[in-house]
């Protein structure tokens, strides 16, 4: 069980099973979504995911065609994102949890798009493996996100 929360704290959540695999997306729109030069995103079932207080102060954006980005209108934290296409799945933003999550990230993806300000590469986490755009589902299951293949 894992459980989270906005900034302000109006939103809180629960979450009744495991999360998924994650990576950090260094894409241009988790940079805008995120005010940082990546985002750390676990994919949860939509079935495990509990909303337990702040239900009114969720909105939704839609950043591209078919893909929502949830936050609290009070504070603006990022909270969650989802495709209309597999809802099922939603995508936690890690930082929004309040409990320990130990587990780590498997590669660092879109670094195509790396910010400029960020470190320099050799400076990141040196162990993880970097790609382009997406990682093979081999390496990074992004499940939820718009992974090919």
């Amino acid at each position: 069980m894992y459980a989270g929360s906005c900034l302000c704290g109006r939103v809180r959540y629960e979450i009744a099973g495991e999360l998924g695999e994650f990576g950090h997306c260094h894409c241009r729109s988790c940079q805008k979504a995120s005010g940082s030069a990546f985002a750390a995103n676990a994919p949860v079932r939509r079935a495990d995911f509990r909303l337990q207080s702040g239900e009114s102060e969720l909105r939704e954006f839609e950043s591209s065609p078919g893909k929502l980005r949830v936050f609290c209108g009070n504070c603006g934290s990022p909270l969650y994102a989802y495709l209309r296409a597999s809802d099922d799945v939603l995508r936690i933003r890690l930082g929004t949890l309040d409990t320990p999550f130990s587990e780590q990230p498997k590669a660092h993806t879109w670094m195509s798009q790396r910010a400029p300000w960020e470190a320099a590469e050799g400076q990141m986490q040196a162990q993880l493996p970097r790609y382009p755009e997406w990682a093979p589902k081999t390496v990074l299951n992004q499940q939820g996100s718009r992974q090919p293949g």
